[in-house]
């Protein structure tokens, strides 16, 4: 009784977040439990080309997208400690790692760092989790750039999972003229200022422009799209 009264919680909760109704296609959970996305398998092409963007100090994702397809993978991430535990690893055949940030704008920006210093994640917003006295200056690059840079003009999946910039990162990828097939998200709602509100409004947004959700995860923050 306890788990379906937590269910029907959750599912009022994602409606109320725009995520429901939900499109019907098959999803499998790709990655850790706190690094992962829900993917749909039979809409991955052969030889897919996937984008993941926000690497932190896990590539569980990566490494079972590439388990389990014929892809490539371009990884994404200026966070420093990121940059460095990446350098350290047995990186998998298939996949690449750029240290850059992804935006609205190719810039040079000020990313504050977090507040615990036992974290990784950084943000160029002033979220809960990060000290705006504890800064660097990051390079961030825009989807068109970042796929121009790589000779892509179409992304198989984009995985984004950006610190609460994805509100301002969001409308700039859809008007990049880069296709996407699916698209998987990390909503940071709980962390940035009226956000709740932001998510609505992205999710709204997203469905204008053909994106229907297909699954989403029981936090209610990694939620995961087709283009119709």
């Amino acid at each position: 009784m306890l788990e379906f009264l937590r269910s029907f919680r959750r599912k009022l909760k994602a409606r109320s977040l725009g995520y429901e109704p939900l499109a019907n296609y098959e999803a499998e959970w790709y990655g850790n439990a706190n690094a992962g996305f829900f993917v749909c398998p039979e809409l991955v092409p052969e030889n897919a080309i996937v984008y993941s963007i926000g690497t932190g100090m896990d590539i569980s994702f990566d490494r079972s997208m590439l388990a389990k397809h014929n892809c490539k993978v371009f990884a994404f991430d200026p966070t420093p400690k990121s940059i460095n535990w990446v350098s350290q690893q047995e990186i998998p055949e298939g996949f690449t790692f750029t240290p850059l940030g992804i935006g609205d704008k190719n810039e040079t920006t000020t990313f504050f760092l977090p507040e615990n210093d036992a974290y990784v994640s950084g943000s160029v917003v002033g979220n809960t989790q990060v000290d705006q006295s504890k800064r660097i200056e990051v390079e961030l690059r825009t989807l068109h750039h970042l796929a121009a840079a790589n000779g892509h003009q179409h992304i198989d999946v984009l995985k984004m999972d950006i610190e609460g910039s994805e509100y301002q990162v969001i409308p700039e990828i859809l008007g990049s003229g880069v296709t996407v097939g699916q698209l998987l998200l990390e909503f940071h709602h709980r962390m940035v200022e009226g956000g709740e509100a932001k998510t609505r409004k992205t999710m709204d947004l997203l469905r204008k422009q053909g994106y229907l959700p297909f699954a989403y995860s029981d936090r209610l923050e990694e939620v995961s799209f087709y283009k119709q």
